[in-house]
């Protein structure tokens, strides 16, 4: 982290589904390197999902619970990426701000 004052929006949320901040003067601390294996596992995941979800999708005879389960691993994968992307882009320095107008839901707010 740049400044002690930034904050690390971080790859999980509360029990509420409220996004959990670090704010930390050392991008090596134990918390920041925690945050940084969830993502590594985070990405992983998603990968998995996303070769999963097309097998489902190229599968003429995968039924409508095959899909399903399929789209909600598939959303929710995409909830995670997206925060990782906000999280990542958040803490790239730069001379001037740029906002993507990204807002990421939890599965709670998005009645996940």
């Amino acid at each position: 982290m740049s400044t002690a004052d930034s904050l690390r929006l971080l790859p999980w949320t509360t029990p509420e589904g409220k996004p959990c901040h670090l704010s930390t003067d050392s991008d090596d601390s134990r918390l920041s390197r925690l945050a940084d294996d969830l993502e590594e596992a985070q990405l992983d995941s998603g990968e998995q999902v996303l070769a999963g979800a097309r097998a489902v999708l190229s599968d003429p005879k995968a039924g409508e619970r095959a899909v399903r389960f399929a789209l909600t691993r598939a959303t929710e994968c995409l909830a995670d990426l997206l925060r990782i992307a906000v999280s990542r882009g958040e803490r790239i320095p730069q001379a001037g701000t740029v906002n993507l107008g990204l807002t990421v839901a939890s599965p709670a707010q998005s009645g996940g």
